[in-house]
């Protein structure tokens, strides 16, 4: 790693070995070097959650000139941790997450691993996107993205981000983006989760499935309605959640002392 270039660190939830991620680094390797530090396997949905009591291993997978690529037990936030206190020199000018095999629009955020990885370095002040595709196969095609990926990568590394703000970028699967929107997080809800199975052994044991509903499917300004009309759907995503206007509301309310 020369430490006259850009760093950006890399992970993701889908496995160090992921078709997408390996996409995301052809995608911007000439723009940095390069440090993938990624779960050993799938880590979907895992969001923010670390290591509290379990320890955690990293192993060194591959080296070249300006990339490196590392695996942990862990989750992906773990996989960001462990980079940042144990692997890297300096710290990374920008972090990204993905690209991840399935969309993160509207709730899904708050899910998914990928944006759990963008989460944390947003936390650590670090400039951080994560990158998803509407595909859940494995061999998905992730080449339409490649413009787009690589200027907003630039933009972000030229110019930051403000503190406490991430990007999460969602791509729809069509032959040719009908242009880039920015967008606020649909409301939607996810229902019949679980699905009971019988086991040989005489006991029920549970899937975690699930489907999604859009409730405000008609509302053009969001990242499912983007999505669902074949643009790109970019959402400015904080990690203050604090509702403001409800803390006016509140100050009227007469606590017992």
């Amino acid at each position: 790693m020369k430490n006259n270039r850009p760093l950006i660190l890399i992970s993701n939830d889908d496995g160090y070995s992921s078709k997408g991620l390996a996409c995301l680094v052809d995608m911007i390797r000439d723009l940095a070097d390069i440090l993938v530090c990624a779960p050993e396997s799938g880590r979907s949905g895992y969001s923010c959650a670390f290591s509290a009591t379990l320890p955690l291993t990293i192993e060194k997978k591959h080296e070249e000139e300006g990339l490196q690529v590392w695996s942990c037990n862990g989750t992906p936030v773990d996989c960001v941790k462990m980079a940042l206190d144990n692997i890297l020199t300096r710290r990374p000018d920008m972090i990204i997450g993905g690209i991840n095999h399935g969309d993160n629009a509207s709730v899904n955020a708050h899910y998914s691993g990928t944006m759990g990885v963008t989460f944390e370095g947003c936390m650590k002040y670090i400039p951080s996107v994560a990158f998803s595709l509407c595909d859940h196969n494995p061999d998905a095609d992730f080449s339409l993205m490649t413009p787009i990926v690589r200027y907003v990568t630039q933009r972000v590394l030229n110019e930051g981000l403000p503190l406490g703000v991430c990007l999460n970028i969602n791509f729809p699967v069509v032959e040719k983006y009908n242009g880039v929107k920015v967008c606020r997080m649909a409301k939607g809800t996810w229902g019949n989760e679980t699905v009971r199975c019988a086991h040989p052994r005489g006991y029920d044991y549970y899937w975690m499935v699930g489907s999604y509903t859009n409730d405000e499917p008609e509302a053009e300004d969001t990242d499912n309605w983007a999505l669902q009309h074949g643009y790109v759907a970019i959402t400015p995503t904080q990690i203050d959640v604090t509702n403001y206007p409800m803390i006016e509301q509140m100050k009227s309310w007469q606590f017992p002392t």
